[in-house]
């Protein structure tokens, strides 16, 4: 089985970019650890990043015959692109929304996500941790889906 770890806007800047918000972890480290685990579920991961709304909606439309779940981090796009929404809600495969920081304890614009409301789950505040709970999230719903 293959998940999709999509990333959108800035988060190519992990590790530097507000450390005290989102932590010292880089991306590439990030990528490391959603392969690891995804390997004890016996997933392949295509993991990706991008800060062009159009080439995320792309990548999940492309899920939709590619991957068997997505974990998406959609960063600022979560709040506003009802492009990346829609296609969220296309995909046909479970998405789980990740953020690093808890947004409902951030500034008031960061607490709506367009997204939430057509993922299968949202999991914000854990950190980078938060994309391995979604990877675990994402075995389970697909252990009792099965595959494709």
């Amino acid at each position: 089985m293959k998940v999709f770890v999509l990333n959108g806007p800035s988060l190519n800047m992990l590790g530097e970019r507000q450390p005290l918000i989102y932590g010292t972890t880089t991306l590439a480290e990030v990528e490391q650890m959603c392969r690891a685990r995804a390997s004890q579920h016996g997933f392949e991961v295509d993991f990706r990043q991008t800060n062009d709304e159009g080439r995320l909606v792309d990548w999940l439309q492309e899920a939709r015959h590619g991957a068997d779940g997505v974990v998406l981090n959609a960063a600022a796009f979560s709040h506003y692109s009802l492009a990346v929404r829609d296609a969220v809600q296309a995909c046909g495969k479970p998405v789980i929304e990740v953020h690093i920081s808890n947004i409902f304890a951030r500034e008031e614009f960061r607490a709506t996500s367009v997204i939430s409301a057509v993922a299968v789950g949202v999991i914000s505040g854990l950190g980078v941790q938060g994309y391995l709970a979604a990877i675990d999230a994402l075995a389970g719903i697909l252990g009792e889906k099965g595959a494709r």
